[in-house]
């Protein structure tokens, strides 16, 4: 059947962003990579040429995706179980390596229980989903992740409240008016906030819940989504719970990020993790990740809770404190902070495009970020410390930018 005239519409609004400087653009496709080699971190090579790129721009915050036990571990997975899980969780898709990581998931967050996810997005839309009834108010902090908007639009709650980025004195301003419009509360937030590597202070906002919930019949209760803290913060890499003092009732991570994996998780109550096991869509009509990511993962967690983890975790924080003070020495502006996600704030999207391309000329994989990802004014270059990172590699990109200055 043809769509010519459907075609033209799709094409014209590809045009409207690409005008607009907004439109993701051509994605860099990597074709081999370099290993470390005279001080220097590991390099990619991208299709087209045959240099190798520095990358910036990557969540895998402990290096992980290459280290040889991780490796060997989602191999031997595959070589037993198959590249596939052929079939859902409660049809025959459960491995025992998938019961496995959800026990050390579980035990690694000091919860009930685990339940996995293909994504973390997954994870996150199917977890409120399940729990956000017609009878449900929802307070959201303002720039939380795309996946907890859209999961509230599939929510459908009895109202949704938008808190101004970590204001959480307009947040009790609403919970202390909202009692009689449901009877279940849900405060949801992301850990830390990816675009800006600034954290919420879970602390307080477990507080604010005990401190409201007889307003709500069936609880206020606090969901988190830290799935660019989980492995990279935190003394031990337990996430913004641990940096914070605070603890989650729900608490949601990736495997995709710091442990260098795929998949996404959840971790709370028995109660409630058997509840989203039989109402979770993502869950029950989506494939698992497959057995040997899942070897792979529990191989992650294994390398994070040994010396070598505690080595990787400090490195991490001396390449993070080494390019945020770059940034500062060279009179940029970013947002101060212990995680890995250092942003360059640039506020303006041309200006945001130059210092990546730039950057690109150089050999140095960044990522520019501009309205609607960002709010208009917020135009930034979010840089990513990741953990096999060297000084020189860090010194390198600061000698670039400085040349932008």
């Amino acid at each position: 059947m043809p769509h010519d005239r459907l075609d033209a519409i799709l094409l014209s609004e590809i045009a409207d962003l690409t005008a607009a400087g907004t439109d993701k653009g051509t994605e860099s496709v990597i074709t081999d990579v370099m290993p470390p080699t005279g001080g220097l971190g590991r390099r990619y090579v991208l299709a087209g040429g045959d240099i190798g790129y520095l990358r910036m721009n990557s969540n895998s915050y402990l290096g992980l995706s290459h280290h040889p036990a991780v490796v060997e571990a989602e191999e031997q997975a595959t070589r037993r179980f198959g590249v596939g899980p052929g079939a859902v969780r409660f049809i025959s898709g459960t491995y025992q390596p998938h019961v496995d990581l959800e026990s050390t998931l579980a035990g690694f967050h000091g919860r009930g229980a685990a339940i996995l996810y293909s994504s973390a997005y997954a994870a996150v839309v199917s977890t409120l989903a399940s729990l956000v009834t017609p009878e449900t108010v929802v307070f959201s902090d303002a720039l939380n992740h795309n996946c907890i908007i859209n999961a509230l639009r599939l929510a459908r709650p009895a109202a949704r409240h938008v808190y101004s980025h970590l204001d959480y004195d307009g947040l009790v301003e609403g919970l202390s008016g909202a009692g009689a419009d449901g009877r279940r509360a849900v405060i949801v937030t992301d850990g830390v906030f990816s675009m800006r590597g600034d954290f919420a202070d879970l602390a307080s906002l477990a507080e604010i819940a005990r401190e409201n919930d007889s307003l709500f019949e069936e609880n206020v209760v606090l969901v988190v989504d830290d799935s660019h803290g989980v492995g990279a913060f935190g003394a031990t890499g337990r996430g913004t719970e641990e940096e914070t003092g605070g603890a989650a009732d729900i608490l949601i991570g990736t495997l995709g990020k710091a442990f260098g994996v795929n998949g996404g998780y959840v971790v709370g109550a028995e109660a409630v993790i058997r509840y989203v096991r039989e109402r979770g869509p993502m869950y029950i009509y989506s494939n698992p990740i497959t057995v040997g990511e899942a070897a792979a993962a529990q191989a992650s967690i294994n390398i994070l809770t040994s010396s070598e983890g505690t080595e990787l975790l400090a490195h991490l924080r001396d390449m993070t404190k080494r390019f945020e003070s770059g940034l500062l020495d060279l009179g940029m502006e970013t947002i101060p902070g212990p995680h890995p996600v250092v942003p360059l704030m640039v506020r303006d999207t041309g200006r945001t495009k130059a210092i990546v391309t730039a950057l690109h000329e150089a050999g140095i994989l960044a990522t520019g970020l501009s309205f609607p990802v960002v709010p208009a004014g917020d135009e930034e270059i979010r840089f990513q410390v990741n953990a096999d990172h060297t000084p020189c590699d860090i010194d390198y990109v600061l000698e670039i930018l400085g040349a932008q200055a």
